[in-house]
């Protein structure tokens, strides 16, 4: 993993908090709202369930910029993970790593630039998997799918995704990434809270049915 210039332009003491403050400030970037409007769209916060992320925006009727949003949103994830091994020489440790792909999925769930009110972190955790990973990234995802297709209920499978996350971690990773994978399965599964509770109701949304008024 190499230094590249960032590492000759800051001191290595430093290395670590410039990139974990760079992977929240990646994290914060509201692609929902960033999508839309380049769609001449609604904000998301505006309709649906109110949350800034693809599931939302994709309750407008425009796929594309559902689907966008959600390729941002996972893509700045990585980015904040692969800049870090890249690019931070002595900082590019498990520990910082770790430390970075974790303020990247807080970004996303308190972004500065919308006043602290983000998404579920779906996505952009799945984009911080594939950068610890790319088999951790795989078995998230199958765990994903598997629930999804069975259940039809895309909030139960991204639920249990973050659930077998830090199983998987343990396997794969070390022991930092591991209890970041933890803090981050965590995260996710408090921001789907109205959901777990739509879940034991019985007033979930489906995948493919329209969310109930």
């Amino acid at each position: 993993m190499g230094g590249g210039s960032i590492g000759s332009l800051i001191p290595a003491a430093y290395l670590p908090l410039f990139f974990i403050v760079a992977g929240y400030l990646l994290g914060s970037l509201p692609f929902a709202i960033i999508t839309t409007r380049l769609f001449g769209m609604a904000d998301p916060r505006s309709y649906g369930s109110g949350n800034p992320g693809a599931t939302n925006v994709l309750r407008s009727g425009n796929k594309l910029a559902a689907v966008l949003t959600l390729l941002g949103d996972a893509v700045k994830g990585w980015l904040a993970v692969w800049l870090a091994q890249h690019f931070g020489a002595e900082a590019a440790n498990p520990t910082t790593i770790a430390a970075v792909g974790f303020a990247a999925l807080l970004g996303h769930v308190f972004p500065v630039f919308i006043g602290f009110k983000g998404g579920k972190g779906v996505a952009t955790a799945a984009g911080v998997f594939l950068g610890f990973s790319g088999l951790l990234a795989l078995a998230c995802i199958g765990v994903w799918l598997a629930v999804a297709v069975i259940t039809r209920y895309s909030s139960l499978a991204a639920i249990c995704a973050a659930l077998a996350a830090p199983l998987f971690g343990w396997w794969l990773l070390d022991v930092p990434q591991a209890v970041a994978l933890a803090g981050m399965s965590l995260l996710v599964i408090w921001r789907h809270q109205q959901n777990i509770r739509n879940l034991l109701a019985g007033t979930e949304s489906r995948i493919g049915r329209k969310k109930p008024a």
